[in-house]
């Protein structure tokens, strides 16, 4: 069970570094991808470019999440659909890599409609092989703490490399980004296949789903949680390249101070939620990195940002696998493929608020402002929420104690 667990947490982690190897360059990507405020509306300036750039990709996640999801459910596999995800994916990302050499450049238009492809197709695997790992025994917490520290290892070191690998060549994300995800489709091979094998109708599958409105909560927060993500790829970035005048590679080291201690924190904050239940964790540690946020945007150099981001990071550790564990302890079995998938398109939709609205503000009302409102929002759901936790009956004993024997 361990090694299964092991696996599937790097097939998480090879998926999330991919993709966030592309973020701390992203203005100079699209610039290289052809991006032209004289050519393309979605190009009037780089914050712009690099905002459509992002969006296209989570636009995909939100509309073919479900879709990777219900399939798998209906038909009690997996394996199949992340091998197809991962390696359709790598195809998307190697077209975006050669587009500015065919014919001397394709308009920016056709590359947010590759990046739009690329999306929907790597997103299976990516929710998919989560929906593995909700498939494993062993406790829910410790299963999606794995997941948590894989999202977030991913994340912390494909920052840094990929803000490297920008400074080499602005399209050497992308080229490596493909090779992941080529291997990402060997890898997931090497696990059994424990999907419920019980073949249902996709109206039977969305059915059973409607049937636990209580999945909401963790939507909600994973919505929440994932905005606050997105805008720190894309106004967290800017942010700190404009205030401090960082380079790409420093800004991808100034991300991976946030992304560190959220990647190595999750195993045990997940094993933690095992034992005390979940909702200690997430609504303290929502409210207080509502306020970390907030701090990150006030701090007056460098050095005070990396450590609001460290604190930052270690307050998300605490939300994030008791969130993913809650969906897991409230979703049927045969409905845990739809179950995360609707999880992942809250935290998609989170994404995509995280860009638009963190863009919009920002661009309108300036950074501070920005900042205390992606804050406010993480503060304002822990509170709110609050009443809808206390109503929420769930049997300890059965869903958040270890099971005997595993590890």
């Amino acid at each position: 069970m361990a090694r299964d667990r092991f696996v599937l947490a790097s097939v998480v982690f090879a998926v999330m570094f991919s993709q966030l190897l592309l973020y701390p360059g992203v203005s100079t990507l699209v610039e290289a991808l052809g991006a032209d405020a004289a050519e393309s509306a979605f190009a009037t300036t780089p914050l712009d470019a690099s905002m459509w750039f992002l969006v296209a990709e989570f636009a995909a996640y939100v509309a073919f999440v479900g879709v990777w999801g219900v399939a798998s459910d209906v038909a009690g596999r997996r394996t199949p659909f992340i091998v197809a995800s991962a390696l359709a994916g790598a195809v998307g990302y190697a077209a975006l890599a050669v587009a500015p050499s065919i014919g001397g450049g394709v308009a920016f238009e056709t590359v947010l409609l590759l990046r739009v492809v690329q999306g929907a197709m790597t997103i299976g695997a990516f929710s998919l092989t989560m929906t593995m790992l909700m498939d494993l025994e062993g406790g829910h917490g410790k299963n999606m703490g794995a997941a948590g520290i894989a999202i977030g290892l991913g994340a912390a070191l494909g920052a840094p490399i990929g803000g490297q690998l920008t400074t080499v060549d602005p399209l050497a994300p992308l080229v490596a980004a493909a090779a992941l995800l080529v291997c990402v489709g060997g890898l997931v091979s090497l696990v059994p296949d424990r999907a419920p094998s019980d073949r249902r109708t996709a109206r039977a599958v969305l059915s059973g789903v409607r049937r636990t409105p209580a999945l909401t909560i963790p939507f909600a927060f994973g919505l929440i949680d994932r905005l606050t993500a997105g805008f720190f790829a894309l106004v967290g970035t800017l942010y700190f390249q404009d205030t401090f005048g960082l380079d790409p590679g420093t800004t991808g080291l100034l991300l991976a101070c946030f992304f560190a201690p959220f990647a190595l924190l999750q195993y045990p904050m997940g094993a933690l939620s095992d034992r005390i239940g979940r909702v200690p964790p997430i609504v303290v540690g929502s409210i207080c990195y509502g306020f970390g946020i907030v701090g990150v945007g006030a701090a007056p150099t460098v050095a005070t940002a990396a450590i609001a981001m460290v604190v930052v990071g270690v307050l998300g550790a605490l939300v994030s696998p008791s969130t993913m564990a809650l969906v897991t302890d409230l979703a049927a079995d045969g409905e845990r493929g739809i179950a995360m998938a609707g999880f992942n398109v809250a935290g998609s939709v989170g994404f995509l608020g995280g860009f638009l609205v963190g863009g919009t503000v920002a661009g309108t009302y300036g950074y501070d402002v920005a900042f205390l409102a992606v804050g406010g929002l993480e503060i304002a759901i822990a509170v709110v929420a609050v009443p809808a936790f206390l109503r929420l009956s769930i049997d300890r004993s059965a869903r958040f104690s270890l099971e005997d024997g595993e590890l």
